[in-house]
């Protein structure tokens, strides 16, 4: 589906149902140089099973027009300028990664248009280290494969005490980089500068009066399960699920354990 937000033609992706703003809402909001092809299986689930969805390509990202924004604040305010476009009075957000904090920051500054969050791969940081940083703005190769090598956790990788990719036919380590080379120059330095930037997550996170889940992966090396819990210490209202064997790519490499705990969240919602 196509919308115009803030004046530019954004791509959101519905899971296969049309957005009726009868149904509650899910916005999906992906990570850092990344699209909304990552949360395939569940945007298709919760399409298919009462909810309205909208899985974005951020602006500068995947099919949407425009270019990337510079800080989390700015994302997450485009986040609520997407709900206005689409009819929609209120929404959960899920983010991962960046997008956590893109949700995080827009239930703190925006409570009234969110239901509740769920927040995948997060902490209160996301430093990042100047060589990758360097290297992202440089459109460097390197750059692809050191996010797509810490990201992912031995399902990922199919080492031998891992196993091997949850999804039969999908290979998330090419895969994951063949994604993140079809984005545009400059697009992953703008976004992993947004994360490196960010320092209001523990005030942000105290100021969230809307139910939260936290979906940690165990081995994350980009942001610790520790950490996420540090985190979500500081919502008044949270949940922390920590998936083993996982790592910061959860949606992907633990794809039935996240909607496991999605749908039981949401089903907490619809009350």
């Amino acid at each position: 589906m196509q919308l115009t937000v803030n004046g530019t033609p954004v791509f959101v992706h519905t899971g296969g149902r049309e957005v009726d703003p009868a149904r509650p809402a899910v916005v999906l909001i992906h990570g850092a140089g990344m699209d909304h092809s990552v949360w395939s299986l569940q945007s298709r689930y919760l399409a298919h099973h009462g909810r309205s969805v909208l899985a974005v390509d951020l602006p500068g990202h995947g099919r949407s027009g425009g270019e990337p924004l510079g800080s989390i604040a700015a994302i997450a305010d485009w986040v609520i300028a997407l709900l206005d476009a689409a009819g929609l009075e209120r929404a959960v957000l899920i983010g991962h990664s960046m997008g956590a904090l893109v949700a995080l920051d827009a239930a703190a500054r925006h409570g009234a248009r969110v239901e509740a969050v769920a927040l995948l791969g997060v902490a209160e940081r996301m430093p990042v280290h100047p060589d990758l940083l360097a290297a992202a703005h440089a459109g460097e190769q390197s750059a692809i494969e050191m996010v797509i090598g810490w990201g992912h956790g031995p399902r990922g990788h199919g080492g031998a005490q891992g196993g091997s990719c949850p999804t039969p036919g999908l290979a998330l380590i090419p895969g994951g980089r063949r994604l993140m080379a079809s984005v545009r120059p400059g697009v992953l330095g703008a976004d992993l500068a947004a994360c490196n930037e960010y320092g209001q997550g523990a005030e942000a996170a105290a100021s969230v009066a809307c139910p939260s889940l936290f979906l940690l992966g165990a081995l994350d090396k980009m942001t610790p399960a520790k950490a996420g819990r540090a985190l979500a210490a500081c919502v008044k209202s949270s949940q922390v699920v920590v998936l083993p064997q996982t790592g910061h790519m959860v949606m992907t490499e633990a794809p039935d354990a996240v909607l496991d705990s999605l749908t039981s969240f949401l089903s907490l919602r619809r009350g």
